[in-house]
């Protein structure tokens, strides 16, 4: 069931961003210059988002990196990231919040890392945001990865930013 609910989500990230506008009326002069590739770079994350869900349910290992050997937080997204995109992210979450450009918690989107402190010091877990304030995460040992709200108490009270990694296009 969380998997259907889950390609629902990406079905219509993917369908939103090829909608179509409102008509407009017909311009009469060419524009100077087009607007950023905004729909190739909605696929890219959407692709991001496809290979998070491949992940639902492998079970976490510390220092593990592949869905036979199971994942950790930082291995999991290193996972998606270089399956998504072809490339190669840290395996270790400090270095994986160097990346990339900061973005606010309102500006969220979905292939953005997340990041906590949830070992008391800064950006010691990391996520990936999904959407509807949820995120794809490879909690501890015992566990598996899953989707959790970002707006709990206890996720919301760790929140320690967020970055935007794409890829070159």
């Amino acid at each position: 069931m969380r998997h259907n609910i889950l390609y629902s989500m990406v079905f219509s990230a993917l369908l939103t961003g090829c909608a179509g506008v409102p008509s407009k009326a017909p311009m009469t002069t060419r524009p100077q210059s087009f607007p950023p590739q905004e729909p190739v770079a909605q696929v890219q994350r959407s692709e991001a988002l496809l290979q998070t869900l491949l992940a639902l349910g492998v079970e976490y290992r510390n220092g593990g990196r592949a869905p036979n050997q199971g994942f950790d937080c930082s291995g999991l997204v290193a996972h998606v990231f270089r399956e998504a995109y072809g490339i190669q992210l840290p395996h270790n979450t400090l270095a994986q919040s160097e990346l990339g450009v900061p973005v606010s918690f309102a500006e969220l989107e979905p292939g953005d890392l997340v990041f906590y402190n949830t070992l008391d010091r800064p950006f010691s877990h990391v996520g990936i945001y999904l959407g509807d304030s949820r995120f794809v995460h490879a909690p501890k040992s015992g566990s598996s990865v899953r989707v959790e709200s970002l707006r709990t108490a206890y996720w919301s009270s760790r929140f320690d930013g967020a970055r935007r990694i794409y890829p070159p296009i």
